[in-house]
């Protein structure tokens, strides 16, 4: 087996938030990557992509927490993936899990199917919800910017070409991309 480095990782969301605390649990490895940036950016980062830029064969990439590394299962399963690629483990202190050994890799495995099963629970839940809402008759979307009779009366202002588009998106209190998109949509309805 090769021996490879500890190559650590550290992120914090804001830059009101410390690193200190992961600085800490990770003062064993022999580099560490940080960065204040939000989680939603997904495997984007930059700290996170030199750290994986960075690990060797044989490497273990350290984070103190699974969330620090990714807020979602396809984004830990493509960081993961990139690891194996380069055969290197992971390692999460704070739940005590190490892809090094067996029994790591199959808690690892278990836990990113339960967090997709849950991912694929809540989606459904909003799937549902949201048609109950609608058969209930709540709209969803954008409500549009101009009444039915403003539609008319836009569309008429249009026709009689008399305004410039700008008057008549200050006319209808709307932006000018909006009488464009009507302008369009008219074109589209002739055709």
């Amino acid at each position: 087996m090769i021996v490879g480095q500890k190559v650590g990782y550290a992120r914090v969301s804001t830059n009101a938030q410390d690193l200190g605390i992961q600085r800490e649990k990770l003062a064993d490895c022999d580099r560490i990557f940080e960065e204040k940036v939000s989680g939603r950016r997904g495997a984007t980062r930059p700290a996170l992509q030199e750290a994986l830029a960075y690990v060797r064969n044989g490497d273990v990439f350290v984070v103190t927490k699974l969330d620090r590394l990714a807020r979602s299962v396809h984004d830990l399963m493509q960081i993961t993936q990139t690891l194996q690629d380069k055969n290197c483990d992971l390692q999460v202190l704070d739940q005590e899990l190490d892809t090094s050994t067996p029994t790591g890799r199959l808690i690892f495995h278990v836990l990113a199917v339960i967090g997709e099963f849950e991912r694929e629970l809540i989606t459904e839940r909003i799937n549902e919800g949201r048609k109950r809402a609608m058969a209930a008759g709540v709209k969803f979307g954008r409500k549009p910017k101009l009444s039915e009779l403003e539609e008319k009366s836009l569309a008429s202002w249009i026709k009689e070409e008399a305004l410039t588009k700008e008057e008549l998106a200050e006319k209808f209190n709307v932006s000018v991309t909006t009488v464009y998109r009507r302008i369009a949509a008219m074109k589209k309805t002739a055709a």
